[in-house]
């Protein structure tokens, strides 16, 4: 929980702390042939080029309260994009609250911050003869002060239709108070699940794997509920046998367990 005004640390000149939050996720499809492949890579590359993901990191930096100073975005070919924002923490008067709580959910390209970066980076891709197509996507938000790019964790799990997502956040370097002692993090921080949603924990088999005395935090999270209907493109399960079915299924997860556990299953 925030510490009360009158408990709040007096920093010495400017909160030199660095907090990087990276948002990685995976939307997974299945498709049987060469068109309904280059269908789905079409859609999502589509669905996320650079205009919707600069959209989306504006919204990021008015979450965590940062100001935008530059903006660079590209579209690739074939596919993918990215965008980069340089930011600021002006003109913010007062900074956010560092509770461990969700951000909230209002209604990317490269932007350039001031001491700060906010990034998206997207990896369609597909599997040279099973069939299946991934999408993945990178965000990193990084700022320098009191802004917390936790704030925003909300907001992307919501931007992205995740299958599977891995969440890393770490706190750099050190500030100092009036009386020069070092303060190597300002907030409490137990799990990044503290600043997820309960819909959101609900729904996925998440694991932690953290290094407290480091202040670095990993979390990662699998979809619960498998719908084969979720991973096929243009075409619903009822149109399959259900031997087809069984077998589609059983290869979707073993190649998501496979991404979820970092391991290729043999």
């Amino acid at each position: 929980m925030p510490d009360s005004p009158e408990k709040r640390v007096t920093l010495h000149g400017f909160n030199n702390l660095t907090k990087t939050l990276s948002f990685n996720m995976y939307d997974i499809c299945y498709t049987k042939t060469v068109e309904e492949r280059e269908a789905y890579i079409a859609y999502v590359d589509e669905q996320y080029n650079s205009e919707r993901l600069t959209q989306i990191l504006n919204a990021v930096a008015d979450i965590i309260g940062a100001h935008v100073l530059n903006t660079a975005k590209q579209d690739y070919v074939p596919q993918g994009a990215s965008v980069t924002f340089l930011v600021s923490e002006g003109p913010v008067v007062e900074a956010p609250t560092d509770d461990a709580a969700p951000g909230p959910l209002p209604g990317n390209v490269v932007l350039q911050l001031d001491k700060s970066h906010i990034t998206v980076h997207t990896y369609p891709e597909y599997h040279p003869t099973e069939g299946f197509r991934t999408f993945r996507a990178d965000i990193d938000v990084s700022t320098c002060g009191e802004i917390s790019p936790l704030k925003a964790l909300h907001y992307l799990i919501h931007s992205f239709e995740a299958d599977i997502m891995t969440i890393d956040y770490r706190v750099r370097g050190f500030t100092r108070d009036v009386s020069g002692r070092k303060l190597f993090i300002d907030h409490d921080i137990s799990s990044i699940q503290n600043y997820i949603p309960p819909e959101i924990v609900s729904a996925y088999d998440m694991i932690d794997v953290n290094v407290y005395q480091e202040h670095i935090f990993h979390t990662k999270c699998k979809l619960r509920r498998f719908d084969l209907n979720n991973y096929l493109f243009s075409y619903t399960k009822d149109k399959l046998g259900k031997d087809e079915q069984e077998n589609i299924a059983k290869r979707l997860q073993k190649e998501m367990d496979e991404i979820f556990y970092g391991q290729n299953m043999e």
